[in-house]
């Protein structure tokens, strides 16, 4: 008897994805340090802290309605008299409503948007094997944190991944926002997905760098 395979579930997806992501490394893949980004990477989401602890997306003066991407990576300022950051989101896509949800999270908006990093997540390495906290990581930083780090993002950019269907008809009809970028779903569920030059050149893209004729 022919064996018959269902589709994953999105929860099932959405784990997956997640799960890949965790093996990408604390600098996302194409990322060239250079004089716009001088600063420190972090993978924010996911990582061995508990879900609580993670770093999450909020606006000011709420505390709930939060944003919680599939993937977060920062970019910190290195420089403890101007604080910001930059954010790297990646987000898994399996439906068009889901798409459209995820879009509108990160619409240009006059509002500003904080980055919330939990003083959990501040004391804990960021690699197995290397005790080094990631807040001695972070330049930004001069003393051990007593309060979570709560920054003003700088610059967005967001990586969507769409299953094939999605991806093929967003690519011929749709036009994408300047902060987007999109890839299909294949990439982020393969488990050597972070090894694609294809993807590695598509982040690399996803830069403020991209904007200027010569690479400052």
């Amino acid at each position: 008897m022919r064996e018959i395979r269902l589709a994953p579930t999105r929860a099932r997806l959405d784990d997956l994805v997640r799960k890949r992501l965790g093996r990408w490394p604390q600098e996302p893949p194409g990322i060239v340090r250079n004089a716009k980004q001088p600063g420190t990477w972090l993978r924010g989401r996911p990582c061995e802290a508990s879900p609580v602890g993670m770093p999450f997306l909020k606006l000011p003066g709420t505390s709930t309605f939060r944003t919680i991407p599939d993937g977060l990576w920062l970019h910190f300022s290195p420089d403890p008299a101007d604080r910001w950051a930059d954010i790297l989101c990646i987000e898994a896509c399996s439906s068009v409503p889901n798409l459209r949800d995820k879009r509108a999270r990160f619409a240009p908006s006059t509002t500003s948007l904080l980055v919330v990093c939990p003083v959990p997540w501040l004391e804990e390495p960021a690699e197995i094997g290397d005790p080094t906290p990631r807040w001695r990581m972070i330049r930004l930083l001069r003393a051990p944190p007593t309060e979570p780090l709560v920054l003003p993002v700088r610059d967005v950019r967001v990586l969507y991944g769409l299953k094939a269907r999605i991806y093929d008809g967003f690519l011929r009809t749709q036009m994408p926002q300047p902060h987007e970028y999109f890839c299909p779903m294949d990439v982020l569920t393969d488990e050597y997905g972070h090894q694609d030059p294809a993807l590695a050149a598509l982040i690399a893209r996803a830069s403020a760098t991209a904007n200027f004729m010569t690479m400052p």
